[in-house]
């Protein structure tokens, strides 16, 4: 699927996105282009769909992307999200370099490294003993 932006600057490159549901547990997304402000629905779209019965993982390739800004980090923080709120983990495959740097300069690295949703505090006071 292609994703034309209404009003889009010319030297912008349109979203792409493929969808392989072929592995149930694994389902694959492929972005390529532009992950942007004025693209990014989609891929938030894709992603909800996806969540609404929830696999244990989630693959998020990006091997075609050329360019994202804060609304495109934010849709993967989103999937992030949706996922740890639902058990299913978001796995990133083929990070262009710039990616990588972005993930790790905001600290979405570290985040998308955790494996389950935060711990919580246990609640439980000694009993005590006499």
């Amino acid at each position: 699927m292609i994703v034309v932006p209404h009003g889009r600057k010319p030297e912008t490159t349109p979203l792409s996105l493929a969808v392989d549901r072929s592995d149930p547990g694994a389902p694959l997304i492929q972005v390529g282009g532009d992950l942007a402000y004025t693209t990014a629905a989609p891929l938030r779209e894709e992603i909800d769909r996806v969540l609404a019965e929830p696999p244990p993982v989630i693959v998020l390739d990006f091997a075609g992307l050329l360019f994202i800004d804060s609304t495109g980090l934010a849709v993967i923080v989103h999937a992030w999200r949706e996922g740890q709120h639902r058990g299913t983990a978001i796995e990133l495959r083929a990070v262009p370099r710039f990616l990588g740097t972005i993930l790790d300069l905001t600290g979405v690295t570290g985040l998308l490294a955790r494996s389950g949703p935060p711990a919580r505090p246990r609640m439980d006071r000694p009993t005590a003993s006499v």
